[in-house]
């Protein structure tokens, strides 16, 4: 058995969203959201970090070609959610809260089917310098 080891691509969007609960009145979202509610929306500066592990190949001394993992997450994510408003112009979050706990768990959904399964797939999202998510927990 090789050595395991993890890659790992910095990428950066910009995206605006609106925390928002159709199912809960115009106070109760306030309450719970309080800016991220601002019903003219608002955006964040995001910082996405894709982590691949795994072996590496013997034949190339790669884990993984990292300019197709570049290419594969440009245009699944970067295409996709890049100066856009994640809740109007994304259609995994036309009924999905985008948080970003949300947000890093579609990503990580979006990427897993182009990446072999022989590797693991971890997906960090900083919403801000001092805020972010992982998914999968580990």
């Amino acid at each position: 058995m090789g050595e395991i080891i993890s890659v790992f691509r910095e990428e950066h969007f910009n995206a605006a969203h609106r925390l928002n609960n159709a199912l809960w009145s115009d106070s109760k979202n306030k309450e719970v959201f309080g800016k991220c509610n601002l019903p003219n929306y608002h955006g964040h500066n995001y910082i996405l970090i894709v982590k691949v592990t795994g072996e590496i190949d013997e034949n190339t001394g790669y884990l993984i070609d990292m300019k197709i993992l570049s290419d594969i997450i440009k245009e699944q994510v970067l295409d996709r959610f890049d100066h856009k408003n994640l809740n109007i112009d994304v259609p995994e979050f036309k009924a999905l809260n985008p948080t970003a706990e949300n947000i890093a768990i579609v990503v990580y959904n979006l990427l897993r089917p182009l990446i072999s399964e022989l590797l693991s797939l971890q997906i960090r999202l900083y919403e801000t310098p001092r805020n972010f998510v992982e998914y999968p927990a580990k």
